[in-house]
């Protein structure tokens, strides 16, 4: 993977938890987005470790550039979080999740393999609070928005509104007396329908589309 900072010791500390283990590799660091890409380009890393503030061009710049390739890497967002209010853009502009900075050497290697392996890391109660941060200005959902809506079925629009307030699958199947499975086949048609990449995105777009408002 890359390490992409510009604190130095932010990376030494990423690389030194990477690197004790066997099955993880840094390959190479950046200290700000042209150079993320730029050792991205000549490494072919399969996940980028990225901050959101930095001098010249920032993460989110560098992660819209980055999912817009054809065989990009995974994005995990190094973020404080409660500081970083580009990070929801960054989520919207592909990137594969949230690690927060203070988080435990064992958070963090449970979170890079997690994302490695093509899951979204943010936790659903991480979801809530994200989404109700950086979602508080009005809907902006037009007609196209409403078209991609009326497409779900009622349960499958409940299933979505469930996941935008931040509930796990078992807490759905439990508040809808329904199995997990079930709710696992639910959201999947809701991400095929809606044209989404993954659940992330699918609360993004409850969000903005009006479905939920922050504070339901």
């Amino acid at each position: 993977m890359l390490i992409c900072d510009d604190q130095e010791l932010i990376r030494m500390g990423l690389r030194m938890v990477v690197d004790s283990q066997p099955d993880l590799t840094v390959v190479g660091e950046a200290a700000d987005g042209d150079a993320a890409i730029a050792g991205v380009a000549a490494l072919e890393p399969d996940l980028v470790l990225m901050d959101v503030r930095m001098p010249g061009l920032d993460g989110l710049a560098a992660t819209e550039h980055l999912c817009a390739q054809p065989h990009g890497p995974r994005i995990l967002v190094v973020t404080t979080f409660d500081l970083d209010e580009y990070a929801y853009a960054a989520l919207r502009a592909g990137a594969n999740g949230f690690l927060v900075k203070d988080a435990p050497a064992e958070e963090i290697l449970v979170t890079v393999r997690a994302v490695l392996r093509g899951e979204v890391m943010v936790a659903p109660s991480l979801t809530r609070r994200l989404v109700e941060r950086f979602v508080r200005q009005p809907p902006t959902s037009g007609s196209a928005q409403r078209d991609r809506l009326a497409a779900l079925t009622e349960r499958e629009r409940e299933v979505l509104a469930l996941v935008a307030r931040g509930l796990a699958n078992g807490e759905i199947a439990e508040r809808l007396f329904v199995g997990e499975t079930t709710v696992k086949t639910h959201l999947g048609r809701v991400l095929t329908k809606l044209g989404l990449r993954d659940r992330i995105h699918a609360v993004i777009f409850a969000y903005e589309s009006g479905l939920i408002r922050a504070g339901d």
